[in-house]
């Protein structure tokens, strides 16, 4: 079946039908009325859901909890906070999270088994309950509510993140935060997902885990991975039409569409990297393997020395291959071939005549590709980071402070 997704303009979480959303500010970091942090995601009818999470072994009760109730039920709606991560704090922490849904789900009316939980902010504070007792029951969903959504789950996030793809007779939305603490295998990154499709339960967490892998664990800001990073995607079925399993005709279409959703998301993120100038975009190709492409790709992207030579517009190309050569991906050094922009710099695994101007302007724009040709396989992977500057240090030498 032919893939044709439309990129709807202004559109975000609530656009699939049957989705709800809306915001608050409960004063949970910063004063109360000066910045939304609590917000309310609901289906109005049942779901299917799915969720990945972060790979740290230090997690946080919102990312326990969800893990427990995605396999005991059918969860249709997310509470979820900024301002603080609600990890690290003992059994006061799941005490806590699971007041959150309780709270919630008394407020829109379902169960609290129904409602799935998720934090993020500073790591080993208490989450102040009396606020969040007190607020939640202010919040007042609407079919316009996601990008009051959007916005509540920001932290050092400069912008809030939102997409909406229609395909196949069924929409797919979406909104995510994440700005530092990002590296593969998740990151500091809260996403939620939505769509109207008719989804089969096993489908649905093997779509949701292919397209985490090729857009948000294809994601590197720091090198760091928190404690809280989720990524839940809730089908309500409200577009009709039969069910979507692993081999229905709209099952590449499905998985096409939450792939394109999630990489917007993904780019969005890093172009928004604490302190970035620039969005890395790092292709490779010719690997041996998937595998391969993807672990030169993500340690190129993530590589300090990388990240500091495009911040700089210095187009000192050693640090690549460096960065290629220890990422575990096989390799032959006389084989490698780099672009930068477009430019080739290294054919045959050595150094060509090049415009350094041009390829120093090119480092100087918004958008920088790089591009690595192993040249021992057919597999490809594309990651995404950002330049690593000075307000990346101040920012996070700040950040409780």
């Amino acid at each position: 079946m032919e893939f044709e997704a439309e990129l709807i303009p202004a559109g975000g979480i609530t656009t699939p039908c049957g989705f709800l959303a809306g915001a608050t500010s409960a004063g949970i970091k910063y004063p109360r009325g000066t910045r939304l942090d609590l917000a309310i995601l609901a289906s109005t009818a049942p779901c299917r859901a799915a969720g990945v999470f972060t790979a740290n072994k230090v997690k946080a009760a919102p990312v326990l909890l969800c893990q427990e109730r995605l396999h005991q039920g059918r969860p249709c709606a997310v509470v979820v906070n900024s301002g603080c991560a609600n990890a690290s704090i003992g059994q006061q922490g799941m005490t806590d999270a699971i007041e959150m849904t309780e709270i919630a789900a008394a407020h829109i009316g379902k169960k609290p088994a129904e409602v799935l939980v998720a934090s993020t902010g500073v790591i080993g504070m208490p989450l102040a309950m009396d606020r969040i007792r007190a607020a939640i029951p202010e919040i007042k969903l609407t079919a316009e509510g996601g990008r009051d959504l959007a916005r509540a789950i920001m932290t050092t996030d400069t912008i809030p993140k939102e997409v909406a793809v229609r395909a196949g007779g069924f929409t797919i939305g979406g909104a995510a935060k994440g700005s530092g603490m990002i590296h593969p295998d998740l990151a500091t990154l809260l996403c939620f997902l939505t769509t109207d499709a008719k989804i089969g339960a096993d489908f649905l967490r093997e779509a949701l885990q292919e397209a985490a892998d090729v857009s948000f664990n294809m994601v590197s800001i720091d090198g760091d991975t928190s404690t809280n990073d989720t990524v839940l995607v809730l089908a309500n079925g409200q577009a009709g039409g039969g069910t979507i399993s692993k081999n229905s005709p709209q099952a590449p279409v499905f998985q096409n569409t939450l792939n394109r959703a999630c990489i917007h998301l993904a780019r969005a993120i890093a172009r928004d990297g604490e302190g970035a100038t620039r969005l890395i975009e790092v292709r490779v190709t010719g690997a041996a393997s998937l595998a391969d492409a993807r672990s030169a790709a993500r340690t190129i992207v993530s590589s300090p020395l990388v990240k500091t030579a495009v911040h700089g517009c210095d187009p000192n190309w050693g640090r690549v291959l460096a960065a290629a050569g220890r990422s575990g991906a096989a390799l032959d050094p006389d084989r490698l071939e780099l672009h930068i922009g477009g430019i080739r710099l290294v054919k045959g695994g050595s150094p060509v005549q090049f415009p350094v101007e041009e390829v120093v302007k090119h480092l100087g724009g918004t958008d920088v590709n790089i591009n690595l040709n192993l040249n021992v396989g057919s597999a490809e992977a594309v990651a995404w980071g950002c330049d690593l500057s000075e307000e990346y240090v101040k920012i996070n030498s700040e950040y409780t402070t």
